[in-house]
């Protein structure tokens, strides 16, 4: 479609889509308020010290904002057009060549188009290569089943030497592309919608992969979160405090490797573990956490995502809504837990 800006559609800028758009998309926070997409601004920068970085996307250089890497590094990057497959392959090869690529796309059509692609080509032979998927989980709400991903950390989990981390927020997606230079071996990055509330008011300077961040102390029960959620859960954190419940928030930015030691170390404080994902309840955050805890000590634990359906199409805070993955129904979901619910 000639002269389509998609930006305007999946960040919601656009005077056309304002039918699609909804005043509470982040608790009703003034789009201007938010952060920005960062993505292809942290890239640029780290571009400007490192000349192994490319960019590679798939016709969607503006609804992830790649192109402000094309306009500072247009030599370094590769629009592939609506051919996720061969933009993961191709970037296996410029890895091969010691490149370090990021091929960014719908986290529907590169983990789950491209899973394929990302076993053999990237993660088995151990190739550096960034596969970033955003706008995933239902924050594409209207755009139904064929753009949503609440699969694809269950499918990434299970490929062998892929590390597998979910950015929170803009600063969080800072900290994990820093890291992520000289990381040894191929890797899924998680995104959201991009303009994601803020949960790091700075770039966490301590940030590491397999290390989970203690983002708030507690001791009646903890919440283990990732990417999307953590602004929720800290929220609800907030609420049941007001009722006298003290919760743990824990961000598992990175679901593997998996911080085993945090996990265990949440049973043993709190005696009560609630995970919460943007993703079906099978194969994700919620799985991962129950393997540690299968085996020990007894534990209070519960899952909590999408049920192992598809969702509907709608507005994503009414989605989010729906299966109480907003603050107030992950706060009613631990209320539950700690009553035997």
């Amino acid at each position: 479609m000639s002269g389509q800006d998609q930006s305007d559609i999946f960040t919601g800028t656009s005077s056309a889509t304002t039918e699609l758009k909804d005043a509470l998309s982040v608790k009703g926070t003034p789009a201007a308020a938010l952060p920005a997409f960062v993505l292809g601004e942290e890239l640029a920068d780290l571009a400007d010290r490192d000349p192994r970085i490319a960019v590679l996307t798939a016709d969607l250089a503006s609804a992830n904002r790649t192109v402000d890497f094309k306009a500072r590094h247009p030599e370094r990057f590769f629009d592939f057009g609506i051919a996720e497959k061969n933009m993961i392959t191709a970037a296996a090869g410029m890895a091969a060549s010691g490149l370090v690529p990021f091929a960014a796309t719908f986290a529907s059509f590169c983990a789950l188009l491209g899973a394929e692609q990302i076993r053999t080509d990237c993660a088995y032979p151990k190739m550096p290569v960034r596969v970033v998927g955003h706008h995933s989980g239902i924050s594409m709400g209207f755009y139904g089943s064929s753009h949503h991903a609440s699969e694809d950390l269950g499918m990434m989990r299970t490929i062998a030497d892929l590390t597998v981390v979910c950015a929170a927020d803009a600063n969080a997606l800072r900290a994990v592309l820093r890291a992520s230079i000289d990381y040894p071996g191929a890797m899924y990055i998680r995104l959201g919608r991009g303009r994601d509330p803020e949960v790091y008011p700075e770039v966490p300077a301590d940030f590491a992969f397999g290390r989970a961040i203690r983002l708030r102390e507690g001791s009646d029960l903890t919440i283990i979160t990732t990417g999307t959620e953590v602004r929720p859960a800290l929220d609800a954190a907030a609420a049941l405090a007001a009722d006298g419940i003290s919760a743990r928030i824990v961000d598992m930015h990175t679901l593997k490797p998996l911080d085993k030691a945090e996990v265990l170390a949440a049973a043993a404080d709190t005696g009560a573990i609630l995970t919460v994902e943007e993703h079906n309840v099978i194969g994700g955050l919620g799985s991962a956490v129950a393997e540690v805890l299968a085996g020990g000590p007894p534990v209070t634990f519960a899952r909590h995502g999408i049920p192992d359906t598809f969702a509907p199409v709608g507005p994503p805070p009414a989605l989010y809504a729906h299966y109480r993955l907003d603050a107030p129904g992950i706060a009613g979901v631990a209320r539950e837990l700690l009553q035997g619910g």
